[in-house]
């Protein structure tokens, strides 16, 4: 209990750091300054009945949770879905996904006085967090109010357990609150107890990113992204990059062009508030390139597409013949989805750091499907030894697409989680 009030006490006294960091993100992204009050559990929204609520840091998550969400809107008409998220660019792809079907929010800081308002607002019969999110106010107020709590596609890294058995008392007590874990592997169950989480309550489920559906206008938008800036010419796509990756992807596009002349690289970069930054470092580069917002023709004199959009990653895969999955390059960021691209049926190339999702790509990996690079000239040979054999392309494809069907599942084993906490919550 002690621990617990001084937590929510370092809390308050940590707030100046968080208004700060608000305001330093929001220099790049004014979207972060918009709808603060929401940060502190304070929502215009208007809501009549009990909700769900769904939590999803950022775009990933808010991807890999879209057939969840379609799950629980189908089955539970009656309720309101809440779908809160970290990020203005997480707040942009529940738009894109679900529209008007639920109501979006950003997730209140883990004050405690924050988290009550959100709550007193929300009503909500359940709580679902996906991945990674641990927080004490938010998950001791669903212990207070007797509201169910799943952890879902739950996932907890060696450094993180590291961090946490500091304050093992804090973390032994915020997962001792009825909280249902779905944990993504074996190892992330075993972690999760080790932190004190009842063992009875522990499920390993899956990873739900293998659940997810493409849209079926994708393949048709990629052929014709592909028919229309890139006719006859071998395409790959560098996705997701982060700060120093653009750099070693531009370096060993410029080694690709030596062996394969009219290739062109699709460069979409993870954050928009960046866009305008790599735009300059590829003018920099010495490639010649034009941007997606540009809305000009990529001409056979570009060997370089800026996909400085938001929401058209998919079509991009689908008009390329490989992949590279950025945020595995430089430490600290630990990968980004590696199953997107596998299921489309392109050949995956990922740096060495994938943290986030080490079991997929481990699989992905052992499977064939998903080459691990490290270095410029690495990323450069892969990629001219793969537009060089379209025998390999295909069989490193279509061992990704099998890999993501044979591991499907999970949404279903979450929903049988779910379903007797509604009825109970329902009594």
């Amino acid at each position: 209990m002690m621990l617990r009030i001084a937590y929510a006490m370092l809390t308050y006294l940590f707030m100046p750091v968080l208004i700060g960091h608000l305001y330093w993100r929001s220099l790049g992204n004014p979207s972060y300054r918009r709808r603060i009050g929401e940060r502190f559990g304070r929502s215009g929204h208007q809501i009549h009945k009990s909700s769900i609520w769904v939590h999803a840091v950022s775009v990933g998550e808010v991807q890999a949770a879209a057939t969840l969400v379609r799950a629980l809107l189908k089955r539970y008409p009656d309720r309101q879905l809440i779908v809160t998220t970290m990020t203005p660019t997480g707040a942009e792809r529940v738009r894109d996904l679900f529209g008007d079907a639920v109501i979006h929010s950003y997730v209140p800081y883990d004050l405690a006085t924050a988290v009550r308002h959100f709550f007193d607002w929300a009503k909500p019969e359940l709580v679902v967090i996906l991945e990674k999110e641990i927080w004490p106010n938010l998950f001791h107020e669903c212990g207070l109010r007797g509201i169910p709590l799943v952890l879902a596609s739950a996932r907890i890294s060696t450094r993180s357990v590291r961090r946490y058995r500091h304050l093992v008392g804090l973390f032994r007590q915020t997962l001792s609150h009825g909280i249902v874990i779905a944990a993504q592997s074996e190892v992330d169950a075993a972690r999760f107890e080790s932190l004190g989480a009842n063992p009875g309550r522990i499920h390993v489920t899956g990873n739900i990113k293998f659940d997810f559906d493409i849209d079926p206008l994708v393949p048709g938008r990629g052929a014709a992204f592909r028919a229309g800036y890139a006719p006859g010419r071998p395409v790959w796509v560098a996705a997701s990059t982060h700060d120093d990756e653009e750099r070693i992807v531009l370096a060993a596009h410029g080694k690709i062009l030596g062996s394969v002349p009219n290739a062109l690289l699709v460069l979409v970069p993870r954050h928009p508030e960046r866009f305008s930054l790599v735009a300059a470092l590829i003018g920099r580069s010495g490639l010649s390139g034009v941007t997606r917002s540009s809305a000009l023709p990529c001409t056979a004199g570009d060997s370089v597409y800026l996909g400085d959009s938001m929401g058209e990653l998919m079509t991009f895969y689908a008009a390329a013949d490989l992949a590279f999955v950025g945020g595995s390059l430089v430490r600290g960021i630990g990968g980004h989805n590696l199953v997107e691209p596998a299921a489309l049926g392109l050949p995956v190339l990922t740096g060495p750091h994938v943290s986030n999702a080490p079991d997929i790509a481990a699989l992905l990996v052992a499977g064939g499907a998903a080459q691990i690079v490290r270095a410029a000239d690495d990323l450069a040979g892969h990629v001219i030894a793969l537009f060089g054999d379209s025998a390999a392309r295909q069989r490193r494809g279509s061992a990704g697409r099998k890999a993501v069907d044979d591991n499907r599942g999970t949404l279903t084993r979450i929903l049988e989680l779910i379903e007797p906490l509604m009825v109970r919550a329902s009594c």
